[in-house]
C-alpha cells in the first residue's frame, strides 16, 4: 500500500522535520504503542512524546513494531525542570534514550522554561553539548515566550524549534514574528484546540462544509499554509488518516483571513512564566 507523506521543513541546522506528526499526550504506554505503530503505517513520520507524558516506552515499542526503518522516523521528546543544568540535560537525554530504546533522538526540547529556577540557559548549553556529541540531531524549546527566547538570543544561542500552544483561537503572533526573524521553526501543540469547542466554531464548520473536509483538516491546513509544523493527537486510525490528508488542497486568502480573525484572549491558557514541570 502506497502512503502519502507529509512534506518536510528544514531547520536552521539543515535537519529536515516532517511538517505534520502524531502527538501522544495523554496516551499511556499501551495506547501509545498501538497508536504509533498504526500512525507510521499510515504515513506519519514524526512522533512527539515527552518525559512528562510517561509514555516514551510505549512510543519506542510502537516504532519497533512498525515496518518503517528507524532512520525514516523523526522522534521528538522533552525533559522536565529537574534536569535544567548542563549535566542534567545529558542525564535527561540518556534516560529518554533508554526508555525509548533508541540510540539517538531527532529533536530534544526543554519542555517549559521554568523561569522561577532560572536555569534554562544552562539546560540549553547542555542541549548544544548533546548535539555536538551526536546524541540528538536538533535541539529546541517548548512553551518559551519572547522574553525567554530573548535571553538565549542575547547570548548568541538559538533553538532550532519552539513548540507552543497555537491554533486559530490562540494566534501567538508575537512569537511567530520572533521565530521568523530568528530562523526558529514554529511547531504547534494541541493544534486542534481543547475539548472540541473550537472545532464547532461556525466559521470553521462553514469552511469545512463548503470544502467537504473535516473541521480538523481545515484548522490543520491553516497552520500548514503558514509554514507551521504541528503534532495533533489521535488514537483513532480514521482520524489519523484524515489529519494527514491535508496536502491536496489550499485554503483561499479569504478563508485564511476568516480563520485569522478568530484569535481571542484566553484567561485559562497556561502561562510559561508561572507554570511548568
Amino acid at each position: 500500500m502506497s502512503v502519502k507523506l507529509a512534506p518536510t521543513l528544514t531547520l536552521a541546522n539543515g535537519v529536515e522535520i516532517p511538517q505534520l506528526g502524531l502527538g501522544t499526550w495523554p496516551m499511556n504506554d499501551a495506547e501509545a504503542s498501538q497508536a504509533v505503530a498504526t500512525a507510521l503505517e499510515l504515513g506519519y513520520r514524526l512522533i512527539d512524546t515527552a518525559e512528562n507524558y510517561e509514555n516514551e516506552r510505549g512510543v519506542g515499542e510502537g516504532i519497533r513494531n512498525a515496518s518503517i526503518p528507524r532512520d525514516q522516523v523523526f522522534v521528538t521528546t522533552k525533559f522536565n525542570r529537574q534536569w535544567h543544568s548542563f549535566d542534567g540535560a545529558r542525564e535527561a537525554c540518556e534516560a529518554s534514550l533508554q526508555r525509548l530504546g533508541l540510540d539517538y533522538i531527532d529533536l530534544l526540547l526543554i519542555h517549559w522554561p521554568n523561569p522561577d529556577q532560572d536555569r534554562f540557559v544552562e539546560a540549553f548549553l547542555g542541549l548544544m553539548n548533546l548535539l555536538d556529541k551526536g546524541l540528538v540531531r536538533a535541539i529546541g524549546t517548548s512553551n518559551f515566550k519572547p522574553a525567554h527566547l530573548q535571553r538565549l538570543l542575547d547570548l548568541g544561542l538559538a533553538p532550532h524549534l519552539n513548540q507552543i500552544q497555537l491554533d486559530p483561537y490562540h494566534r501567538r503572533d508575537d512569537l511567530i514574528a520572533l521565530h521568523q526573524q530568528q530562523g526558529i521553526q514554529t511547531q504547534a501543540w494541541r493544534p486542534l484546540g481543547c475539548g472540541g469547542d473550537m472545532l464547532n466554531d461556525p466559521v470553521i464548520t462553514g469552511i469545512a462544509a463548503q470544502r467537504q473536509r473535516t473541521t480538523a483538516q481545515i484548522v490543520l491546513r491553516w497552520a500548514m499554509q503558514q509554514g507551521i509544523a504541528a503534532a495533533p493527537k489521535s488514537a483513532n486510525p480514521q482520524r489519523m488518516a484524515e489529519n494527514l490528508n491535508l496536502f491536496d488542497f489550499e485554503l483561499s486568502t479569504e478563508e485564511m483571513a476568516a480563520l485569522d480573525q478568530l484569535g481571542r484572549d484566553d484567561p485559562d491558557m497556561l502561562d510559561a512564566d508561572n507554570f511548568g514541570h
